[in-house]
């Protein structure tokens, strides 16, 4: 997925990172990841996604100011075009749903966009602006 979005995978603090933060500070109201398992078993997964709630000011565009983020959504490629990658988007965004998020975001790659144009995204306006400090 970081491959295919132009990013390199391989340094090593963000896996360090994620490591410590899933066994601890990871808030179930917050945060949730869906994943699929290899039919073999062997607790290794075949694809997964994971999303965040954050609570920004209300604004009239969203009156909570919650809003959701898919972080990430990988399928590995042996098994992609089988369907797991909207499985476990659909079971993300139900969670977004139970949590009465009206309002998620996501940045895809090329090969995943129809993913999600399929399930309801749509182009934002205007466009995102980043400052990296």
């Amino acid at each position: 997925m970081l491959a295919a979005m132009g990013h390199d995978p391989s340094p090593e603090d963000w896996q360090r990172a994620a490591r410590d933060l899933l066994p601890g500070e990871f808030d179930a109201e917050t945060k949730a990841a869906f994943v699929v398992d290899h039919p073999d078993g062997g607790g290794r997964l075949i694809a997964g996604a994971a999303g965040s709630i954050t609570q920004w000011f209300p604004t009239v565009f969203n009156a909570d100011g919650r809003y959701g983020y898919v972080q990430w959504v990988a399928t590995d490629l042996e098994f992609r075009r089988r369907g797991h990658s909207r499985e476990v988007m659909v079971a993300l965004l139900n969670w977004f749903r139970a949590q009465h998020v009206t309002i998620v975001d996501l940045r895809a790659t090329p090969e995943a966009e129809a993913l999600y144009r399929s399930l309801g995204f749509t182009d934002v306006d205007p466009p995102l602006l980043r400052l990296q400090v």
